[in-house]
């Protein structure tokens, strides 16, 4: 496929807030930096929210109803509304926001995993609030739930009942084989768009041969039924989602996944992100997917379709 479709992850779970002070956190921050990926040419935007006093990763709808509207009014790129949300998030509030919204698209996690954020933990020694430390040193024990129960839940209540299609995140390879059982099931129709996701300590390790696999084994279970896209964390950020790129697949950046926007360098901005990995991609003979062609690649049923 020569379109190639960017996904920007504008603030998420995985970084806190004194580790950059360019994260996104309240409402008009995050809409700022939606509006400035999307016009520096990310499709689609994947979002989370923060609580704009505490930092704290929310599953409020109100803090989504803060910035869901005034991008979706300024901009028309796709708003995909996380169901991973935190791990110490019960998935009921995990499922707020993205059920009263009812987007276009939702990331959907396919395996209960170890999340292991606490090394980040001696790497910092400003810290921006009270609860950053212990929450990051806390996670050697932490377990991110995503039972087969769990999954199956989220695809009827925002893909059959909401219409929402899915970026289907799969941190291992058996979460391919997890996404595979649940087309059997019917519960999920082609084309699926899978985003392998590196360099999580729980999930899989940053090794070029992890791609490959990974897509080999796509290929096995889904022939032509299937897109990929990659995200990386951290420093491995650009260089895995540059060999996606070469593969024929997408790709993912923003703050979500990586602070930098080169080794020891800080990134700016969101758009920053998006606007050098687009100059990768086309240096390679890649076109930049708009968001209404990503809409067509991936079958949503269009933003004139939500509840936002």
């Amino acid at each position: 496929m020569r379109e190639i479709i960017i996904t920007c992850a504008l603030t998420g779970s995985i970084h806190t807030p004194s580790m950059s002070p360019h994260l996104p956190v309240t409402a008009d921050e995050i809409t700022a930096a939606g509006l400035g990926a999307a016009e520096a040419g990310a499709a689609i935007l994947h979002l989370h929210a923060r609580d704009p006093e505490t930092g704290k990763p929310s599953s409020e709808p109100a803090h989504f109803m803060g910035f869901l509207p005034r991008l979706k009014q300024a901009s028309d790129a796709v708003l995909n509304i996380s169901t991973g949300g935190s791990a110490v998030m019960s998935l009921d509030q995990r499922l707020a926001a993205p059920k009263q919204a009812e987007p276009e698209m939702a990331s959907l996690n396919m395996g209960t995993m170890n999340f292991a954020l606490y090394p980040m933990a001696a790497r910092i020694s400003d810290w921006q609030h009270d609860w950053e430390k212990p929450f990051l040193e806390g996670s050697d024990d932490l377990v991110f739930k995503n039972t087969p129960r769990d999954i199956a839940r989220i695809l009827t209540e925002l893909g059959q009942d909401r219409g929402a299609r899915f970026e289907f995140e799969c941190y291992d390879l058996s979460h391919l084989y997890m996404l595979r059982h649940f087309a059997d099931r019917g519960l999920i129709k082609a084309p699926f768009f899978i985003q392998f996701v590196f360099g999580v300590l729980g999930g899989m390790g940053p090794d070029p041969e992890n791609l490959t696999h990974m897509v080999r084994i796509a290929d096995k279970l889904f022939g032509e039924d299937y897109m990929f896209s990659v995200l990386a964390a951290g420093r491995h950020q650009m260089p895995l989602i540059t060999m996606s790129a070469a593969m024929g697949g997408h790709v993912r950046v923003g703050l979500e996944d990586s602070l930098t926007i080169a080794r020891g360098t800080l990134a700016r901005s969101n758009a920053e992100q998006v606007s050098k990995i687009r100059e990768v991609v086309e240096a390679l003979g890649r076109t930049v997917a708009t968001p209404d062609q990503a809409r067509a690649i991936l079958g949503l049923k269009g933003a004139d379709k939500t509840a936002i």
